[in-house]
């Protein structure tokens, strides 16, 4: 009898080349199939184009084509065929890698897949390697503290509604907006009015060549080219308590 292959999730980063754990890597370079996402928009998987410079046969590689989809009954059926694609590989012997940016378990579709995969081929042993997230590699490009002693830290989407986020901004000393996208308008307006932009950084693409990062809050503005991969933190000096 055939022993099923382990699943692997590894995340490789936020953008730069060669962020994926040294321990990831080394058994990313022994799995037999690597599944790496690649957005309908792009003609290659950004995700793989953050791995070190590397030799790996092509022929490992299978890309699976997503969109930005926020119909999760819809995510769930798409993840649920992908999973017995997966599950055919791992039941063969074979073991398989999911590549996700940043890190697979925070903010991430690889939970769908995770799951899927469980209920698949819950005979099959998997791990988890842990990834850089977003806010992380926004911080340390920036030098902005994520948090001192023991201030209060909120990471979340960025809500579509101000007064959403002006209720979290109040509450936080330290509020890290994922995802901000099209709302960066709604939440510029929204620190000048609570004179909290000299305490805002902002980051998209972090890591890949056509980063932006801008530290002057004087420099933000609803012109600012941004996309999906963009992030800001926000410091709040005097938080309610």
């Amino acid at each position: 009898m055939t022993h099923c292959g382990t699943f692997y999730g590894m995340g490789v980063g936020p953008g730069e080349r060669g962020l994926i754990p040294v321990v990831a890597w080394e058994v990313l370079l022994t799995c037999d199939v690597i599944f790496v996402p690649r957005a309908t928009s792009k003609e290659a998987s950004t995700a793989r184009s953050c791995l070190p410079i590397n030799e790996i046969p092509e022929a490992k590689f299978r890309e699976v084509e997503f969109d930005m989809s926020k119909d999760h009954l819809a995510l769930e059926a798409r993840y649920t065929l992908l999973a017995a694609e997966i599950a055919a590989v791992l039941r063969d012997g074979k073991s398989v890698a999911y590549l996700t940016l940043g890190d697979s378990m925070t903010y991430s579709t690889f939970n769908y897949a995770l799951r899927a995969v469980r209920l698949a081929c819950p005979e099959a042993p998997w791990r988890v390697f842990p990834g850089v997230t977003s806010f992380v590699a926004l911080a340390a490009a920036t030098g902005q503290s994520l948090g001192e002693g023991k201030e209060r830290i909120q990471i979340l989407p960025c809500p579509e509604d101000a007064e959403t986020l002006e209720s979290v901004v109040l509450r936080n000393h330290i509020v890290v907006l994922m995802k901000v996208g099209h709302r960066l308008p709604m939440v510029v307006e929204l620190l000048k009015k609570k004179r909290l932009m000299e305490f805002c950084t902002f980051g998209a693409r972090v890591g890949m060549p056509e980063q932006i990062l801008i530290t002057d809050a004087s420099e933000l503005s609803a012109n600012l080219e941004r996309g999906y991969l963009s992030t800001m933190l926000i410091r709040n000096p005097s938080p309610q308590i």
